[in-house]
């Protein structure tokens, strides 16, 4: 699976997610995309950060400061938060390929047709997500997976 950063050309922003870079092709080819905040068919692609490693066993620096404001509404909504995170990640994990510190060698075969159009998850240095970025290669961080050798 994927997510894009999707804009209208009204200037709604949005997420959206894909099996793959294709499928979002054919279905915005086919007049199935649209923007959910106006329902105009006039999408395409913003701008998207890749997913680069970090320690996977610290706490979140949002849940830190939400523990010492110590308003219980906004350790709830970190609580939601953290809750719905978890949710993406298991849902990544069970339907993408996991391929390690290989993610930017992954990526690019994808991205040039070397290899099967899929979703992967993986590591990569923030020097390697530049550069896929820079060769339009379509990435995005997915916070809190973590290494999973650790």
């Amino acid at each position: 699976m994927i997510v894009f950063d999707l804009k209208c050309s009204t200037g709604h922003r949005f997420e959206a997610w894909f099996r793959s870079s294709g499928a979002y092709e054919e279905q915005k080819a086919a007049g199935l995309v649209e923007c959910p905040h106006c329902g105009t068919n006039d999408v395409s692609k913003a701008l998207m950060a890749p997913n680069v490693a970090s320690k996977g066993n610290q706490k979140s620096e949002v849940a830190s400061v939400a523990a010492r404001s110590g308003d219980p509404k906004l350790q709830e909504v970190v609580a939601e938060a953290q809750k719905v995170l978890t949710k993406l990640k298991n849902h990544v994990e069970q339907n993408c390929d996991y391929v390690g510190d290989k993610f930017a060698d992954e990526a690019r075969k994808i991205h040039y047709g070397e290899a099967e159009e899929r979703g992967i998850y993986g590591e990569s240095t923030l020097k390697e997500a530049k550069e896929l970025l820079e060769e339009g290669v379509e990435v995005m961080p997915l916070p809190g997976l973590g290494r999973k050798d650790a």
